[in-house]
């Protein structure tokens, strides 16, 4: 029988660990995108920027890479930091895709307004991965 103490053991162990497949999985899975369809991307690309094609693919490749360099402890605290540059260096293309119709994408705007904020929290959620050790992954798993 699975007492409360131990479901909450098991599961103090194991949020970390969720934690941190789902930050690597979450931008793994957009760079993803940037790839298989970079054109609301690049509409969101800040005009005076140049090559915006070249930048969606580079960002979508710096997501993809830091994504999965999370998961090795060995690489986890560079890949947080790149993330948290990451997320800081696109700011200004959710701030511009707020501000069009739209988005460019045909989403409402309060929409794209009220996901501003989520940047905040992505910042803050790859920024903890940057202070404190990793949680320690069971011997054999692929967060060695």
């Amino acid at each position: 029988m699975v007492t409360a103490a131990r479901f909450s053991l098991v599961a103090a162990r194991l949020l970390p660990h969720f934690s941190l497949l789902a930050l690597a999985t979450l931008f793994v899975t957009a760079g993803v995108f940037h790839f298989l369809r970079p054109g609301p991307f690049v509409r969101i690309v800040p005009p005076g920027l140049p090559a915006p094609e070249a930048l969606v693919y580079l960002s979508g490749a710096a997501e993809i890479g830091l994504g999965l360099l999370l998961l090795p402890r060995r690489t986890r605290r560079l890949a947080a930091w790149g993330l948290v540059a990451l997320l800081v260096a696109v700011f200004p293309a959710n701030v511009y895709m707020a501000r069009l119709p739209g988005g460019g994408i045909g989403a409402p705007q309060w929409l794209l307004w009220a996901r501003l904020p989520l940047q905040g929290l992505l910042i803050l959620w790859a920024w903890q991965y940057t202070r404190r050790p990793a949680p320690a992954a069971t011997a054999g798993s692929a967060l060695d």
